[in-house]
């Protein structure tokens, strides 16, 4: 990417601790936000100054930006995440929003309390992936399900193989046999692939875990029934308030995919194919936590079985004292018998 002024100010923040969102709103409006806090800055941009910034992100990117193509997702070099709004469609200004990644966090060991997560429930969720438990991160805007999703990628074997899925790279983690699938919209004569497209062509990737990103469509279908044949440890991330939300956020996307099938049967799906919903929150002080973990337990009926493992309360994540339906399978992945006992 080209080098002007508003690079150089977003290096200058990158030696600034604890800065996860930059915002220009206008040239003379730039907020950053630091520990769940906004903070408005007394910077000013010229008008040229953001409308090249602009289009070096599109070029970087590999996409548009105009106002046909008024929209743009995409990341940075340091692999933050970036989305532009054209000036046609807001206050004559283009809408800047960069979600900065925080680069010292590479692990749960390199980051002890991380999303107020004590050393006994880290250990729990390192059994989840041992023992390839498929898992959904649910969470609303900004709470970190990405960086979660990071740290849970950290703890997979070095020996499986991953295939990551997303429409804008965002996932950071190091594992050497991986490869990286990024959905680009059809351009011209390029007719482009979907993540559902994606979903698809992975399955005859000989992947042991399939991650995608966040769904949001039709492709739930695709993820689902990989989950369901064999793939199993698979991840991925949906917005959603709560673990209920969650599920009807799961339903609501299938139907999308075009199947139409009972809803008994749709349910069940779901509740085979997901193991874990691991619900990400902001605690009163603004601080991203591990709010709710529930195990998928069944169906009753029409209804999916669930269950909470753990729930946030005064003291942080605790122990509900029900003990998950599948804690055999986890004892032999190496969780201790008194865990629950203990925890």
């Amino acid at each position: 990417m080209a080098r002007n002024r508003i690079n150089e100010f977003l290096d200058e923040l990158a030696k600034r601790n604890g800065i996860t969102e930059v915002i220009i709103n206008r040239p003379d409006n730039v907020y950053v936000e630091k520990e769940g806090e906004l903070i408005k800055l007394e910077t000013k941009f010229k008008e040229e100054e953001i409308e090249a910034f602009c289009q070096d992100v599109a070029m970087f990117n590999r996409k548009v930006f105009g106002p046909e193509t008024p929209v743009l997702d995409g990341s940075l070099q340091d692999g933050s995440r970036i989305n532009l709004i054209h000036k046609d469609y807001t206050n004559a200004h283009h809408a800047i929003t960069i979600r900065k990644y925080l680069k010292n966090i590479k692990t749960f060991t390199d980051a002890p309390g991380i999303f107020g997560l004590s050393e006994e429930w880290v250990s729990f969720l390192r059994v989840l992936i041992k023992a390839r438990m498929n898992i959904v991160v649910a969470g609303g805007t900004g709470v970190g399900k990405t960086t979660f999703l990071n740290l849970l990628l950290q703890e997979v074997d070095e020996k499986e193989r991953i295939i990551t899925i997303e429409d804008t790279r965002e996932l950071q983690f190091t594992h050497m046999n991986t490869v990286r699938l990024e959905a680009r919209p059809a351009a011209g004569k390029n007719q482009g692939l979907a993540i559902r497209d994606l979903v698809k062509n992975t399955l005859r990737m000989r992947p042991d875990r399939i991650i995608v990103g966040e769904v949001r469509g039709g492709e739930v279908f695709d993820l689902l029934q990989a989950m369901n044949t064999g793939h199993e440890g698979s991840m991925t991330s949906v917005h959603a308030n709560s673990p209920g939300e969650c599920l009807m956020r799961l339903e609501n996307l299938y139907l999308l995919s075009g199947y139409e099938m009972p809803l008994r049967a749709l349910r069940y799906q779901i509740s085979s194919a997901v193991d874990y919903i691991i619900q990400i929150k902001r605690n009163k002080t603004g601080e991203r936590v591990v709010h709710q973990i529930t195990e998928l337990a069944g169906m009753e009926g029409e209804r999916i079985l669930m269950q909470d493992v753990g729930m946030v309360k005064d003291s942080g994540l605790s122990f509900t004292g029900l003990v998950p339906a599948n804690a055999a399978k986890l004892q032999k992945a190496g969780l201790a018998k008194d865990f629950f006992a203990n925890t």
